[in-house]
């Protein structure tokens, strides 16, 4: 009982260092799984060989069941992304409408997007570090050689191996986490973590990323998502707050309607005047 009395106690620290200090503790997770890759950097290759037929292939990325998931990741992306864009469009479009949410969170998930996935692991990470896939490598059939985390080479011109895109993305969807009620999250994160698994280690098993890939994209991409969470809700600026963002809207949304309505009497008198022309 002590043991266990021990291990819950040692468990809440942590739990409750990570809450208070998201930063720090992200970083640390940062720092010793790069530590841990660079020793030793045969765990990729480990962890690889166990989806590895040993000749040229990895069956796991023709299985119609794990691609199907893949592509289902995909889709859930894309429906979180648009129902964030649908609430802002929402708000513009029928500007004397409360909105459906604080404002806020579609910002917040939107923005994260970009930068996390979009512009830190996908335009800078991918396509400068040129870490070779391991379906790419000699080890594994293919012709180029075995590279380490961090560090930079030109075997691969562009949407390379480090880190992972796609296990960046799936470690985004926590960013539902951060806005649902509290009853909902624990819930929500206990499906969103095994989303995120299954996701991420189709990755691995696909012979499209080393594990080091995957679980430092999780870490890079929570960093954006700490920064950008913190910025918006914890030191809100003025323009963020909630009624300065719904203010903001209407008055977007009226500016597009009268624009759009002169737009529309525009080509309405010139579409008459045009058809007089024919009479």
């Amino acid at each position: 009982m002590a043991k266990d009395g021990s291990k819950t106690s040692i468990l809440n620290k942590i739990i409750s260092f990570c809450g208070e200090r998201p930063f720090t503790a992200i970083l640390t997770y940062i720092l010793v799984v790069s530590a841990i890759f660079l020793i030793f950097p045969r765990l990729d290759i480990w962890a690889s060989t166990f989806f590895y037929d040993g000749e040229g292939s990895f069956p796991v990325s023709k299985d119609p069941f794990w691609r199907g998931l893949r592509y289902f990741g995909v889709y859930i992306f894309q429906w979180v992304a648009g129902l964030s864009l649908f609430v802002m469009l929402f708000k513009l479009a029928f500007p004397k409408i409360k909105a459906l949410m604080d404002l806020r969170h579609p910002i917040f998930v939107v923005s994260t997007l970009i930068l996390g996935p979009g512009l830190v692991v996908n335009a800078f990470f991918k396509n400068l570090w040129g870490r070779p896939r391991p379906r790419q490598t000699e080890i594994f059939g293919g012709d180029l050689p075995f590279i380490g985390v961090w560090q930079p080479t030109n075997h691969c011109d562009s949407n390379c191996s480090f880190v992972s895109g796609e296990g960046s993305a799936s470690i985004w969807l926590f960013v539902l986490v951060f806005i649902a009620p509290k009853t909902w999250r624990i819930p929500l994160a206990t499906a969103i973590g095994a989303l995120v698994f299954f996701l991420s280690a189709n990755r691995v098993a696909f012979g499209g990323h080393f594990f080091s890939d995957t679980l430092l994209s999780w870490g890079i991409t929570m960093l954006v998502i700490v920064g950008v969470y913190h910025y918006l809700y914890q030191r809100t600026p003025t323009w963020a707050q909630p009624a300065n963002l719904d203010t903001s809207f209407t008055k977007g949304g009226n500016w597009l309607r009268a624009k759009l309505g002169r737009a529309a009497c525009w080509c309405a008198r010139s579409s008459k005047s045009f058809l007089r022309k024919f009479k």
